[in-house]
């Protein structure tokens, strides 16, 4: 098992039950995953669109930021670029640093107790 720690968080994280997860950091609660111009590239780079066609398809402006748009499933929301067929990410490589970043998130650092909810993962 290789675990992750990361200073400044109380918690380890073993992204091999991430084999077992309902994606369950795609899906559930809405919420904004923010992706800044050079993300924005990345993710048009890997779909081989355009920035008009990203931003028309799967952003939507959100203040001064722009946020991955999700869809509605019944009660809950999943990230647009979820995948069920691969029950997972389907930018995962050119996903944004929001997401790269989970769970070490600085929200979490005194909701651990949350996190652990919703992440199977978290030791």
């Amino acid at each position: 098992m290789s675990v992750i720690k990361q200073d400044g968080f109380d918690f380890t994280f073993n992204p091999e039950a991430c084999n077992e997860c309902e994606a369950r950091c795609c899906r559930g609660e809405s919420g904004y995953i923010y992706v800044n111009k050079t993300e924005a590239t990345a993710i048009c780079d890997f779909l081989d669109i355009d920035m008009k066609e990203l931003i028309d398809k799967y952003l939507y402006k959100k203040s001064y930021k722009y946020s991955i748009k999700e869809r509605k499933i019944g009660e809950n929301y999943e990230c647009v670029f979820y995948d069920e067929k691969i029950n997972g990410c389907g930018i995962y490589e050119a996903r944004p640093t929001q997401c790269r970043t989970f769970p070490f998130w600085d929200y979490f650092k005194t909701r651990i107790d949350e996190l652990k909810d919703e992440c199977p993962g978290i030791i």
